[in-house]
């Protein structure tokens, strides 16, 4: 063993020792002696075979891999002959039968294509009903499930007449500023109002009346002749009201869901343009009381069945209230509209009764649809931004569906 150095490099005398001593070729003691006389190198003979193409077994490929005598590499082939469907030149399989086909004859020499009765054809493109669309509609079967008529709200012009003064709201009202307002340049004013009814607005206003002091400023005509996109849909009750009260009278439960223009800056939750829901009701003996039955049936019509309410102040409304539901997702309480009372000085100068009142609350379009679909944004919901896909892929909306 003293030339061992010299002979073997050290890695391959140390194979070399465990090798003959795992098959018994030599007596590893103090002196190595030879037990056998022919060595038989079975891993030679496989290293022979894999190099000569010959196969081998399953445990000795994984033997020499393990001893990183091998490594395993594919090969794969493929063999081309021709088919039953050869030709020199592709042919194009025929999808139809034109009436070109038929006048030429050509039809009975083409081959046609396969139909597949698996395959789905394309997505039929039709008209999609926007979300707010939707709620609309199911906000008005409710509506008319409680006996309400839709007025008419077709016109977005409006003069500051029906929309401020015969509201009972001030000329002087942050209201009705530009700031706040969008007036029109062309036409600028309105060309016609019925006077008589203008004259007793006047005097509300000026000196009071009916029980009330009014607000003591001068009135003037140039500003409620003034054109404007309508701020609140209440600008068609007050016209509503004016015509009812010209005949004899009769109790009415109208509502509105239209838009609504207001000059604001533009956020995720404000719009220049909105939609206003707006109910009330005109009855001789009406309370607070009834408003509040009338809101809780409404909302509970909405499945907001917890309701709270605030007093509040609104410039033609007496007593006013805001409307709070709880929120079970939120888990606290939210503002989800107005509602109050319309005063006598905007009633009784149209010409009703003394014991007629009217009930009235409102609401936006859009918060209930943003809270119904999921979405945080009010511009992904309305306006230039919209998603397009958004329109084809939401679903129905079952408010107010038991």
């Amino acid at each position: 063993m003293n030339y061992r150095p010299k002979k073997l490099d050290p890695s391959v005398f140390k194979i070399g020792c465990s090798q003959a001593g795992k098959n018994k070729w030599v007596d590893m003691g103090k002196q190595v002696s030879r037990k056998v006389q022919h060595v038989e190198d079975k891993v030679k003979d496989l290293l022979i075979r894999i190099q000569d193409g010959e196969a081998i077994g399953k445990d000795d490929i994984n033997s020499l891999k393990a001893r990183k005598l091998i490594v395993i590499q594919t090969w794969k082939g493929y063999s081309v002959r021709k088919g039953p469907n050869y030709a020199p030149k592709r042919k194009k399989v025929a999808t139809d039968l034109t009436r070109e086909n038929l006048q030429r004859g050509d039809w009975k020499e083409l081959e046609f294509k396969e139909y597949n009765f698996n395959a789905k054809g394309p997505p039929a493109e039709a008209g999609h009903l926007h979300p707010l669309l939707k709620v609309k509609q199911q906000l008005k079967n409710i509506f008319l499930q409680m006996g309400f008529e839709e007025m008419p709200t077709n016109n977005f012009v409006e003069s500051s007449f029906w929309n401020f003064d015969a509201l009972f709201q001030p000329q002087q009202h942050p209201a009705r500023d530009s700031h706040d307002t969008f007036f029109l340049e062309a036409p600028s004013t309105t060309r016609e109002l019925p006077e008589d009814y203008v004259e007793l607005v006047k005097c509300v206003h000026e000196s009071g009346g009916y029980g009330s002091r009014g607000y003591m400023y001068d009135w003037k005509r140039e500003e409620a002749n003034k054109n404007l996109l309508r701020t609140h849909t209440t600008a068609v009750s007050t016209r509503m009201l004016y015509a009812l009260a010209k005949q004899p009278f009769s109790p009415k439960r109208y509502f509105s869901i239209d838009r609504v223009f207001r000059n604001e800056s533009v956020d995720r939750t404000h719009l220049a343009e909105f939609h206003q829901i707006e109910g009330l009701v005109c009855d001789q003996g009406l309370t607070l009381g009834d408003l509040i039955g009338v809101l809780n049936d409404f909302f509970s019509r909405l499945g907001m069945s917890k309701l709270r309410f605030k007093p509040a102040y609104n410039p033609y409304t007496e007593p006013s209230m805001e409307i709070f539901s709880y929120h079970e997702g939120l888990k606290k309480w939210v503002e989800i509209g107005n509602s109050g009372m319309f005063r006598p000085e905007m009633l009784l100068p149209m010409g009703f009764p003394e014991d007629v009142r009217v009930i009235a609350w409102g609401l936006s379009l859009e918060r209930p649809t943003m809270i119904l679909y999921g979405i945080d944004n009010i511009r992904d919901l309305f306006g230039h931004k919209v998603d397009l896909s958004l329109i084809k892929r939401n679903p129905i909306c079952r408010l107010g569906i038991n």
